[in-house]
Parts: structure tokens; C-alpha cells; sequence
């Protein structure tokens, strides 16, 4: 299923051809089956209808234009609702994961984790940031004040990797009041201890003739995509950044276009690719980042572990050791062994199923942080 409901339309209408004619769902009179799959779309899908309006004199005012044109047009978006869902699918469904098949159609999956040292001035600066800034939250939740929790957590996990510009934390209500400021700690070609892990990593696996993917979350504000770009490039590897800009039904074709063109390197955001993408050309996959959406890591960890992969799949995880970084990806591990326990997969030690605190990442993160 690509995500659509009516992806199972014709599927689920050969297989259970009686259920579908009996909720109106047949044969048009001219023989055709697209007014059935329309409809339901429309009954158990998501239909966005469009409706663009248009003046004569495009340089009026909207709001005075008298000769107004109202194009509508139909398009359909992802989702598949639970009615649906338990009318068509269950009742003629079994639900299997692909290790319970058997046969060896998965090749060894891997996932460990590489601390990283940051250098003494990085370090020394990160302990001043993180003095400064847990101060500042104690203080604001003495008074009842919860506005600084996302700035600090954000400013903490994110300043390690963001250390080549300069850290200017202010309060989100008084942009005047300076929370703590971090001078620019690397030049614009000195790579950072987690970026020059990086680059070694990617070299000893184009060694090996394998692909990596490289998954950072900070491709908006916090640009580092550009920056990766630059210093892998610099030595010698070839490398593509996939960002939001290419449209969701376009990032497969997009993808086989860079490997055609041979890159090394593959460089986006895991929200971009946690549904939907098979990536077998990159078996090897790093996270500079984690963040913090369990569901989003899990998916984006597994893009490459899918049907016709034929190498080992092997999963990074970096983290500046002694900071919040290290903190969140404990946190994110416990919730995700509560997760796959909740799903069938129990963890090894069954005391894991402990670790459920109820609290979202940010939430337990920030209480450890002022703790």
C-alpha cells in the first residue's frame, strides 16, 4: 500500500468482490471500475478539494475584482480509515512480520552506538552553555514559568553540532533578556570531532563499495546539510542532499537519479524518508541525531532493511559523550524497548518493560536535566 486508499481498491475488490458490490462499490453501466475506486476513496479515503480563484484584472484588489473565476479540481491525499480498514482489510488479512517467514529473506540487521569526545574548548564551552541554561529553567519553573523548556533542551542537544556558528539563547518572550551566548568554536572547512568521525566512517565503507546514509535533523533554521555537504565533498566523496523541497511522490525517482549519478553519500532529514522509501543502495546508515520521535527512528533506521536488500544492514548512532545528546538516545532506547515489547517483540531482559515512564522525550529529558 502506498498510503492511499485506493492503492487496495482493485486488490481488495478481487479478493472480496461480493463485501464491495454490496456496499455499492461495482461495475459502472459503461463496464468500468474508476467511478467504484473513486468512491471509495471518497468513503474510506481523504479527498482534497481545491478551489482556486481567479480576477480578470489580476492587478485589482481580490476583494473588488468583478470578474471572478473559480477553477475546482480533486486530489487525493494519504490515509486509510479505521472503517475501512475493519470492513475490507482484517477479515482477509493475516499479519506477519517478515522474520516469522522464515527463509533468510532479511539479511543481519545491526545497530550500535559510537560516543564521540568533544575537544576541551568545546567541552568547556558546552559545560558554561548547559551551567547557564539549566539555571535559567530552574528559576522560570520555581515561578511556574514551562516557556524555556523547548529553548533549553533545543539549544543543549543541538549546540554540539551547531558549534561552527556562534549560540545566541534569548527568553521567547523577552528577546531582550540573554539566557547565554557561545562564540563560533570551528572555522567553515575544520571539521568537528563528530563530522571527522563521519567522514572516516564514510570512507572505510566506500572501501567496502557500500553507500551510506546519513540522517541529521537539522535541516531548517539549524542548516548543517550544507556543511556535511562541503566537508565530505572535500574529500573526494560524492554527495546528494535530499531536502523537503522535492515533492513526497518524487523522492524515489529523485534518489535513483543520484545513484545512477554515483554518489557515496546520501544526506536528508528522517522525517523525509520514514514511510514509503526503499533505500537498498545505502546499507550502511548513520544518525548524527536521533531527535525525538520514536515512531520517525524506527522507520528511518529501516529503509534499507527491506525485501531485496543482499548486504548486511548496519545502523550508527553518534553522540558527544557528557552531554544532553547522550541523555535523549537513553531515553529514546527505553522507549523504544517498550514499544517493540508493546508490539510482540519482547526485548531481552523482560525488566525493560519497566522503562515506560509515560512521559514523552522532552518531558523525562527535562526532568533529568534539572534534576
Amino acid at each position: 500500500m502506498g498510503g492511499y486508499a485506493d492503492d487496495l481498491f482493485y486488490l481488495l475488490w478481487r479478493l472480496n468482490p461480493g463485501a464491495m458490490m454490496a456496499d455499492g462499490f461495482g461495475y459502472s453501466r459503461r463496464g468500468s471500475l474508476g467511478p467504484a475506486s473513486m468512491g471509495f476513496l471518497r468513503a474510506h479515503g481523504v479527498i482534497k478539494d481545491i478551489y482556486k480563484s481567479k480576477s480578470d484584472d489580476e492587478s485589482r484588489s481580490h476583494r473588488t475584482a468583478r470578474g471572478r473565476q473559480t477553477v475546482h479540481r480533486a486530489a487525493k491525499g494519504p490515509g486509510f480509515g479505521p472503517n475501512g480498514i475493519m470492513r475490507y482489510v482484517v477479515p482477509i488479512s493475516a499479519f506477519l512480520k517478515l522474520k516469522q517467514i522464515g527463509g533468510n529473506v532479511l539479511p543481519p540487521y545491526e545497530e550500535h552506538f559510537d560516543g564521540i569526545r568533544m575537544t576541551p574548548d568545546q567541552f568547556d564551552w558546552y559545560r558554561k552553555l548547559e551551567g547557564a541554561l539549566k539555571e535559567a529553567l530552574k528559576q522560570a519553573l520555581r515561578a511556574g514559568d514551562h516557556s524555556l523548556l523547548g529553548v533549553v533542551l533545543n539549544a543543549l542537544l543541538a549546540w554540539p553540532d551547531c558549534a561552527f556558528r556562534a549560540e545566541h539563547v534569548v527568553h521567547p518572550h523577552h528577546r531582550s533578556r540573554v539566557l547565554a551566548h557561545v562564540p563560533v568554536l570551528f572555522g567553515e572547512t575544520e571539521p568537528m570531532p563528530k563530522e571527522l568521525k563521519l567522514i572516516e566512517r564514510v570512507k572505510a565503507e566506500k572501501a567496502k563499495g557500500r553507500k551510506v546514509l546519513v540522517y541529521t535533523v537539522y535541516t531548517g533554521t539549524r542548516d548543517t546539510t550544507a556543511r556535511l555537504k562541503m566537508l565530505l565533498a572535500s574529500e573526494g566523496l560524492k554527495v546528494a542532499t535530499l531536502s523537503a523541497s522535492v515533492a513526497a511522490e518524487k523522492r524515489e525517482d529523485w534518489v535513483a537519479d543520484q545513484v545512477d549519478r554515483g554518489i557515496d553519500v546520501l544526506i536528508t532529514n528522517p522525517e523525509l524518508v520514514k514511510t514509503g522509501l526503499d533505500l537498498l543502495e545505502f546499507p550502511t546508515i548513520v544518525f548524527l541525531q536521533s531527535g525525538y520521535n520514536v515512531y520517525t527512528l524506527q522507520q528511518a533506521a529501516r529503509r534499507s532493511w527491506r525485501i531485496g536488500q543482499k548486504h548486511p544492514v548496519d545502523v550508527v548512532f553518534l553522540g558527544y559523550e557528557g552531554t544532553a545528546q547522550m541523555t535523549c538516545l537513553e531515553l529514546m532506547a527505553k522507549k523504544i524497548a517498550v514499544a517493540q515489547s508493546t508490539s510482540g517483540d519482547m526485548p531481552e531482559s523482560g525488566l525493560d518493560v519497566l522503562n515506560q515512564s509515560g512521559d514523552s522525550i522532552e518531558v523525562a529529558l527535562a526532568k533529568q536535566l534539572v534534576a
